[in-house]
Order: C-alpha cells, then sequence, then structure tokens
C-alpha cells in the first residue's frame, strides 16, 4: 500500500458533496428501499457481509469497496458513495487510518448516523492495552453509538494510518467477534422489534468465530513457533493466532505496505533469512506486489518453501467465517507439507 495515496483530495472530496446534494433526488442502488430496513453502509464488503449475516432482511446493506482492485487506502469517494452515508443508519469501517475516506464522507455530509469502528475492539488499539475482556462486558458498542460526536475528535481521523498499528484487523476472529456484538446492539437500538433476531444471528455468528479459534489452536497445538515471512502484515493476527512467528524484518514488510523501495540491506536480510530454512511459510499479499515481494517470492519457491496469498476484500462467493476458514485451512496445509 502507497501511504502517499493515503489522501483523499479535497477538491474531489467537495465535487463529491456538491453531486451528492444535486443528486438527491436521482435513482441508483443507493436509493430509500421504502421498506423501512435499517439503511447499513460498511466501507468494504469485509464489514458488509458480517452485517448481513447478522441483520438478516431487516436491513439494506450498501458496501463501498467491494473489488480486489480497489485500495481503501487511495480510495476516492463518488457522489454516489456520499449519498449512500448521509442515508445511513448506521456506518461500520475499519478505522485506523485504512479507509479513513469513511470519516471524511461523514464530516462532509454531516451524517448524525451511529459509526462502529472494527479497530476500536482490538486489544493492540492503543486505548485498549492491558484492558482485559473479562468484566468489560464489550463496553465498546456504548463508545461506538452516536458517534457523531466522538468521530470528529478521534485521533486516528485523518488520513494516516497509526504508527505501530496494525490496522488490517478483520485478521484477528476475536476482534471481529466483538464488532460483530456491537453490530448486533446498535441494529437492535436502531430496530428494537428485530432485537431478538440480531442477538440470535449475532450469537450463530460468533460461535462460527469459536470454530476458527479452534481450528487455530489446532495449528498451534502441532506447529507452535513455526516461522513465516509476510510481504505485508495484512495476515500477522491470524497467523500470531496460530501461534507462528513472524520473523519478517519489520522494515520490509513496512516499505512494502508504505509502496516504498525496501532498503538494499533489508532485502539482503530477507533474502539471507529465507535461505537459511527458518522461514516455514512466506505469506504475500494477493492485492498488492513489486519487484521486492516477487524476489522474496522466487527465494522461496527455490527454496520449497510454500507460498500463500491472502487477501484485503472477500473473495467472490465468500462469507467472512467461509473466508478465514479457507485462510486457515491453507496455512495448515502448507505447515503439513
Amino acid at each position: 500500500m502507497n501511504l502517499n495515496r493515503r489522501l483523499l483530495p479535497m477538491i474531489a472530496l467537495s465535487a463529491v458533496a456538491a453531486l451528492a446534494l444535486a443528486g438527491c433526488a436521482g435513482t441508483g442502488t443507493t436509493e430509500p428501499s421504502g421498506d423501512g430496513k435499517v439503511q447499513v453502509v460498511a466501507s468494504t464488503d469485509v464489514y458488509g457481509q458480517i452485517a448481513e449475516q447478522i441483520g438478516g432482511d431487516a436491513i439494506d446493506v450498501t458496501s463501498i469497496i467491494t473489488s480486489a482492485s480497489q485500495d481503501p487506502h487511495s480510495f476516492e469517494a463518488t457522489a454516489q458513495d456520499q449519498l449512500a452515508v448521509s442515508r445511513a443508519d448506521l456506518i461500520i469501517e475499519n478505522g485506523g487510518g485504512y479507509d479513513s475516506f469513511v470519516d471524511s464522507l461523514v464530516e462532509a455530509s454531516k451524517s448524525s448516523a451511529h459509526v462502529i469502528t472494527a479497530a476500536e475492539y482490538s486489544h493492540d488499539w492503543p486505548e485498549n492495552e492491558g484492558q482485559s475482556d473479562e468484566g468489560d462486558d464489550h463496553d465498546h458498542a456504548e463508545e461506538s453509538a452516536h458517534a457523531e460526536d466522538d468521530h470528529a475528535a478521534d485521533e486516528h481521523a485523518g488520513h494516516d494510518h497509526i504508527e505501530g498499528f496494525n490496522e488490517h484487523v478483520w485478521y484477528d476472529p476475536h476482534t471481529i467477534e466483538h464488532v460483530a456484538e456491537a453490530i448486533a446492539g446498535e441494529l437492535s437500538e436502531l430496530d428494537p422489534g428485530n432485537s431478538a433476531t440480531f442477538e440470535a444471528n449475532a450469537a450463530d455468528f460468533v460461535a462460527q468465530i469459536e470454530g476458527l479459534e479452534a481450528s487455530l489452536a489446532q495449528i498451534e497445538a502441532s506447529d507452535a513457533g513455526a516461522g513465516v515471512f509476510v510481504t505485508e502484515p495484512v495476515p500477522v493476527y491470524l497467523t500470531t493466532a496460530a501461534g507462528l512467528d513472524n520473523l519478517t524484518p519489520e522494515a520490509f514488510s513496512e516499505a512494502v505496505e508504505e509502496g516504498q523501495d525496501v532498503p538494499p540491506a533489508t532485502l539482503l536480510e530477507s533474502l539471507n533469512l529465507i535461505e537459511s530454512g527458518s522461514v516455514r511459510i512466506l505469506i504475500a499479499n494477493a492485492q498488492t506486489g513489486g519487484a521486492e515481494t516477487t524476489q522474496v517470492i522466487d527465494a522461496a519457491t527455490a527454496k520449497g518453501i510454500p507460498v500463500l496469498e491472502f487477501s484485503e476484500t472477500l473473495p467472490e462467493g465468500q462469507t467472512y467465517i467461509s473466508w478465514m476458514q479457507q485462510n486457515i485451512e491453507a496455512l495448515s496445509g502448507a505447515l503439513a507439507g
């Protein structure tokens, strides 16, 4: 990901806002359904699918990013996106600087919709460090409610990612469990008549998350400490949950993520690491790449090290649960091989 591409041009945003106001009487996928359903807008189809699983037929979901060719870091919103946000009852974003275009859309539209920020449910989120799940009863939902006031003051409301924080939190099933519970809580507040359905669907989703965690625990039981090399930090939450050891030089994955050249000394260190035999799996981002990424992939292939590709958006035909299970099975298979 190119950090320099993460700034959303203010001119473009102003044009979007103007077009949105002009297009309110138009038609399109963001037109209100007229059936009284809760209107949910998600920054990506990952969160959109989770919302659909919890809300069922009682909600309408618009996912802004639905293609692997769209980069959330550099995404430029359209008038249609602005219109969707202006009409939303609930907005779900990743946060942490990953999809900051949502913050811009919320601010430009002066939306009063509730906002759920997934990153805030991570134990690695700066404000959550040292906290435990025990006894907190997932009070994050209360923090995210009526986020129109807090959102403007959020420390991550800018366009850059937070230093030292891995924003790819959807690869952490435990974080997503909390996000799902927050979605159910917000939907129940917006549509009390369907609260029992939302809570039941969330409970079913959480049970499936527990299945993912059980699969990760099996990997940890058999291969704890196995070394992995990741070209970007996208899958690190998942590999950590599996008990695997990320051996990647931080300067390598950081440079690739920010679209910069990997320092020659770091590239040499990475290639030597792969050659040493301590790396069991190499994981690349299926949606981005570059010369240095190709070099380490080629080195791993020559060494007989399995190379996996993980994506940032939901593959076609997958649910969040089936996608994560597929990734976990790929990890297990590569280690067994």
